[in-house]
């Protein structure tokens, strides 16, 4: 999906159409009454099939380039997105693809995996209201009251685990574990266009073998809150640049069961939200300071992808890329070989980092802690706080107008 969102992205930028193709695989679902036998297609060997080369970076992109034109292939199983500068290339590429197998040409891209997406002269924009909207519906909340919070910040969620050596009041088990499984797992998808969930939903995750009755009130206060907003989408404006910067933060010792830390970091491309991750960290840390070494560790790893990606796709390596962090201490690790010795047992973290900031990819910056977006990444908000650092992720909420008598799709801050 991340690569999706930055194809996006410079899609957007760049006016570049996007085409949906599907394959027809019908005969896929037909029981088989003989041996069937395959073999790569002519010219794969070569140059790549069709003149395509398939991406290092991620192997469900394929890209084609003639000059300064280029065609960018996505294929997610039987579902196929091109786009490219060049719409005879493309229109090329369509026969090319009809004339081997058996397509059918969807237009313009507007319904993928799941993710609905409109176009304007200012954005695209990806979301999932009708996802949400069913989700609410199955749910049972469709006459709630909406939610202005994810989750209240002083809730205490434990495992039955930490309840046999520290028992709490009467919080029973769900005499139906699914409900709250099939819940959780329709959250955990809705993240993908809505990072503000994440933090939430991967802490009832943890809950998932023995759910209790505390914990699917907690999924269903996510529900009501989805329900305030169900059409806030990703936003990939036209007015923007190819600058990489990202932001991490972390919450020290915040896991109740285990002590961990979580891990928050959020990548833009331009004003373009691409990449995120919320979850907890492997390891426990001594201090502050070095959970968020962790997480800076985790965000150089995937900024070294995001850069060797966008490289592929022709694009010049823009670095350094800076890293905002709201811990100065952490800032210091990162340029000071003298902390060595007191962060022994982040090694492999200080390397990294540290290497990374000598080759030049990274340049570590300070970002004060209300200002910090990645913040939301890592526990729960007051709903000020959370609207203001939602907007600085650059997102949007579909409405609808109602003009003469007839809706029409729209978008607002």
């Amino acid at each position: 999906m991340v690569t999706v969102k930055t194809i996006l992205s410079l899609a957007s930028l760049h006016d570049w159409p996007f085409n949906q193709l599907d394959v027809d695989n019908a005969s896929l679902q037909r029981d088989l009454q003989e041996e069937i036998y395959m073999s790569l297609p002519q010219g794969f060997a070569q140059q790549g099939w069709g003149g395509f080369n398939q991406s290092k970076a991620d192997y469900s992109l394929f890209i084609k380039r003639a000059d300064s034109c280029i065609v960018i292939l996505l294929v997610y199983v039987d579902d196929i997105v091109l786009t490219g500068n060049n719409v005879n290339m493309i229109n090329q590429t369509k026969k090319m693809l009809h004339s081997n197998f058996r397509l059918k040409d969807l237009g313009m891209l507007r319904y993928f995996l799941g993710f609905e997406v409109a176009r304007s002269v200012k954005e695209i924009s990806l979301y999932q209201r009708k996802y949400a909207l069913e989700l609410i519906s199955e749910s049972g909340l469709s006459g709630s009251k909406p939610s202005s919070v994810l989750m209240e910040s002083n809730l205490k969620l434990t495992s039955t685990a930490y309840d046999a050596l520290f028992p709490t009041t009467n919080d029973p088990l769900l005499s139906d574990p699914c409900v709250y499984q099939r819940l959780v797992g329709k959250l955990l998808y809705l993240c993908m266009t809505q990072p503000d969930l994440s933090y939430s939903v991967n802490l009832l995750n943890q809950f998932m073998h023995h759910p209790k009755k505390s914990h699917m009130g907690a999924a269903l206060k996510i529900v009501k809150y989805i329900k305030s907003a169900p059409g806030l989408g990703l936003f990939f404006p036209t007015e923007n640049n190819l600058n990489l910067s990202t932001f991490c933060d972390s919450d020290w010792g915040s896991c109740l069961m285990t002590k961990k830390s979580i891990t928050g970091y959020c990548i833009f491309l331009g004003k373009s939200l691409i990449s995120w991750k919320s979850n907890r960290q492997a390891t426990m840390s001594k201090s502050f300071s070095e959970a968020e070494y962790q997480v800076m560790a985790s965000i150089v790893c995937e900024v070294m992808w995001l850069v060797q990606l966008l490289i592929e796709l022709g694009f010049p390596k823009l670095i350094p890329v800076p890293l905002h962090c709201d811990n100065q201490v952490a800032n210091h690790i990162a340029s000071n070989p003298m902390f060595h010795e007191r962060t022994k047992h982040v090694d492999i973290d200080c390397h990294i980092v540290r290497e990374q900031l000598k080759l030049g990819l990274i340049q570590t910056a300070y970002v004060p802690s209300l200002e910090q977006p990645a913040d939301l990444l890592t526990k729960a908000l007051g709903s000020t706080l959370h609207s203001k650092l939602l907007h600085k992720l650059g997102f949007l909420m579909s409405i609808t107008l109602q003009l003469g008598g007839r809706g029409r799709a729209g978008w607002g801050c």
